[in-house]
């Protein structure tokens, strides 16, 4: 065994707390590394070079272990033997080429030649958000043929590109929640420097991309950090399994392994933000919670780039968005699950599981217009207490919106897209108000298009895990009866057979043939994007009236009477007549004039007729919606 050159006797800079990184800074032209791991419970660690040599590294007097590696270099392919036992990956890998139960790689950021040295990042305020899933966004699953359908997405007007989990899981497709290795991108997908190119096209083309982690839980297979110490893991559990320790005992450090992985994320892919996954579900009694570290980190990570930090949090707490100073955790916005929900039953009808408490009316969508949240602290009967919590206050970019994503689309058991459960002309009429409320607007991936590929559960684990993956998948479904009455076997396919993967994979071909669909997309968007009350997205400066057992109206307040309105029937033609309602009144002196209506021909529709009539009130076509401007 050759021990290591003393970390004394060089002046060593890491970039992070732990893993292995290059060091080309020193004053020798041997090629060496140094690495860094937490073994609070070892005598001995050493980093053993697969075919070649052995380095003991130094114990330091707080758990970690540490020192030079000379010979090793980007590529190197390593393990760490703990106490002469087992030789294990690296839990702050940056690389496992074979996956979580093979060896970790050495990788040197600063071989990638970047081209955005003048991108500035993105903040929440303005922005479309494009959720996709690498493996089925393209036939190839990788991140550089994902950069080949980028301009598509510009040209539909996303700005934003939510990329789900790319952690390192073992099998070779998965949603990514799953993932053991914080620090590595999947193999699956390609290289490290591979999504650095996905980051770095994506910038070249103005769009943002932020990332989706998961802080709450680990994988079930090739999860070694508890090897290393099981300070990692709390006794408390989550729906996933046993949660990250970010209070208790030997906290300290894993707190700043998940803080460092955020950095990590900024600072070396330059990503302009996170998604947190089911924040919920992230335990923490400690003075200052880990996700307020979190944000702080990514801010400045950044150095001065803008970011976007968004929170799922089921329970809805307007607490995460708020300022530090004021008891909150700074991040920027939160996914919106009332909004989703009202949206479904007004397309479906079905009423059941987690959409009860949800009826899709008018008042509904003005409410969640208007205020964000349905539930701030209302009973919800699904859960027998209370939802939400007060957020009059927050600005309407805090709240994302969407009618799809990842969870909501597979939720229905056959995996079909909302537009394949309501008619055309509804699904029409709920994009308009999906895309032109004033909360952040976000898609899923092909829903610009009216992808026909489901979106189903998928993870390759064998044998006895993946049957009980499978049957716990079951088991959660059977909370909506209308797929609860199927027979168990036909209840969900098998999310491990490669097959419930592949058929998700999108069908680019059905963007020209949907061009329709794609032209609405793109006109709403250009809408919002162009048109200077929508853009503004400023709070309070909304409100709504019921027209119609379908039917309502939001009307956007501008300056100096320079306002918008947006109607929107999702029932049966409607003749709203009388029609007693100021917000319905046209600034004076002047006469609405309809800007674009999705029962337009190019869209796919019927025809718009005058709105309002020049007599006999407002007819209101049946499901459909109209932003309409005041005449000059």
């Amino acid at each position: 065994m050759a021990p290591s050159p003393s970390n004394r006797k060089l002046d060593i800079s890491r970039r992070l707390p732990v893993g292995v990184e290059v060091v080309n800074h020193i004053q020798s032209a041997d090629r060496m590394v140094h690495a860094r791991v937490w073994a609070p419970a070892c005598k001995s660690v050493d980093l053993v070079v697969e075919g070649g040599e052995t380095f003991a590294l130094e114990q330091e007097p707080n758990g970690y272990f540490a020192g030079l590696a000379k010979g090793v270099t980007t590529g190197t392919r390593y393990r760490f033997r703990l106490d002469g036992g087992d030789a294990l990956p690296d839990p702050a890998s940056r690389y496992q080429p074979e996956g979580p139960h093979g060896p970790s790689e050495v990788v040197d950021p600063q071989h990638f030649e970047w081209s955005d040295t003048d991108w500035r990042g993105v903040s929440i305020e303005g922005q479309v958000l494009y959720e996709l899933h690498v493996g089925t966004f393209t036939k190839a699953g990788t991140f550089r043929a994902a950069i080949e359908r980028l301009p598509d997405l510009v040209d539909v007007g996303v700005t934003v590109v939510e990329v789900m989990p790319v952690a390192d899981f073992v099998g070779q497709f998965g949603w990514g929640y799953d993932g053991v290795n914080m620090f590595a991108p999947s193999h699956v997908y390609g290289t490290p420097d591979d999504f650095r190119a996905f980051v770095d096209a994506a910038h070249r083309l103005e769009l943002g991309v932020i990332l989706d982690v998961v802080y709450n839980h680990l994988g079930p297979d090739g999860n070694y950090l508890a090897r290393f110490s099981p300070h990692y893991f709390a006794e408390k559990a989550t729906e996933w399994g046993a949660s990250i320790n970010f209070d208790g005992e030997g906290s300290g450090s894993v707190r700043e392994f998940f803080v460092a992985n955020a950095r990590y994320w900024i600072e070396e892919f330059h990503l302009d933000g996170l998604r947190l996954d089911a924040t919920q579900q992230i335990w923490d009694s400690s003075a200052r919670h880990i996700l307020t570290d979190v944000a702080a980190e990514v801010r400045s990570a950044a150095a001065g780039r803008a970011t976007i930090v968004i929170a799922e949090n089921e329970p809805q707490d307007a607490r995460l968005v708020r300022p530090c100073d004021t008891g909150g955790c700074g991040m920027d916005a939160l996914w919106n699950d009332d909004f989703h929900h009202s949206a479904v039953v007004a397309a479906t009808g079905r009423s059941e599981a987690y959409y009860t408490g949800y009826a899709g009316t008018p008042q509904e969508f003005i409410s969640a217009a208007k205020y964000g949240f349905l539930y701030q602290g209302v009973y919800y009967m699904w859960q027998h207490g209370p939802r939400g919590s007060p957020a009059f206050d927050l600005a309407p970019s805090r709240f994302v919106n969407f009618t799809q994503n990842h969870d909501q689309v597979a939720n229905t058991g056959n995996g079909k897209r909302l537009h394949q459960e309501t008619s055309p002309a509804r699904a029409r009429a709920l994009t308009a108000m999906l895309l032109l409320a004033p909360q952040t607007p976000m898609l899923f991936q092909g829903q610009e298009f009216h992808a026909s590929s489901p979106f189903h559960f998928f993870a390759d684990h064998a044998g006895e895990l993946g049957a009980q993956v499978r049957a716990g998948r079951s088991a959660f479904m059977s909370q909506f009866w209308s797929v609860a009455a199927r027979d168990e076997a036909t209840r969900i396919l098998d999310p491990a057979h490669p097959s419930t993967f592949v058929r998700c994979k999108l069908d680019w071909s059905e963007r020209e043939r949907n061009a329709d669909v794609v032209a609405l997309h793109r006109d709403l968007l250009r809408l919002r994007r162009e048109d200077t009350v929508l853009r503004r997205q400023r709070a309070h400066a909304v409100d709504g009236a019921v027209i119609g057992p379908h039917a309502f109206a939001l009307r956007f307040f501008g300056d100096a009477g320079d306002d918008r309105l947006l109607v929107v029937n999702l029932g049966a033609r409607h003749h709203a007549d009388p029609m007693p309602e100021p917000l319905l009144a046209p600034p004076a002196g002047r006469r609405w004039r309809t800007v674009i209506s999705t029962e337009d021909q190019q869209y796919g529709g019927w025809g718009t007729p005058p709105l309002p009539s020049d007599d006999q009130g407002w007819w209101l076509p049946s499901e459909f919606a109209a932003f309409l401007a005041p005449t000059p």
